[in-house]
C-alpha cells in the first residue's frame, strides 16, 4: 500500500458515520484531512479526534 503521508484528501459527510470513521482513519495512515459537512462546526467531533491523535485536519462547511 502506497503512503498517504502529505497527501491532502477532502472527506465529505465527516461529521459521523462513514465520512467520520474514513476520515479518522485516513488521517492514521498519514493523509491530512479537509473535513465537510453541512456546517464546520458539525465536524467538531471529528476534527478534535484527528487532532488528538496526532493528525491534521481542517473543517469547512458544503
Amino acid at each position: 500500500m502506497s503512503s498517504l503521508a502529505n497527501q491532502v484528501i477532502i472527506v465529505t459527510g465527516a461529521s459521523r458515520g462513514i465520512g467520520a470513521a474514513a476520515a479518522i482513519e485516513l488521517a492514521r495512515q498519514g493523509a491530512r484531512i479537509s473535513l465537510a459537512a453541512r456546517t464546520a462546526a458539525a465536524c467538531n467531533n471529528t476534527l478534535q479526534q484527528i487532532s488528538d491523535a496526532g493528525g491534521e485536519a481542517f473543517a469547512a462547511s458544503c
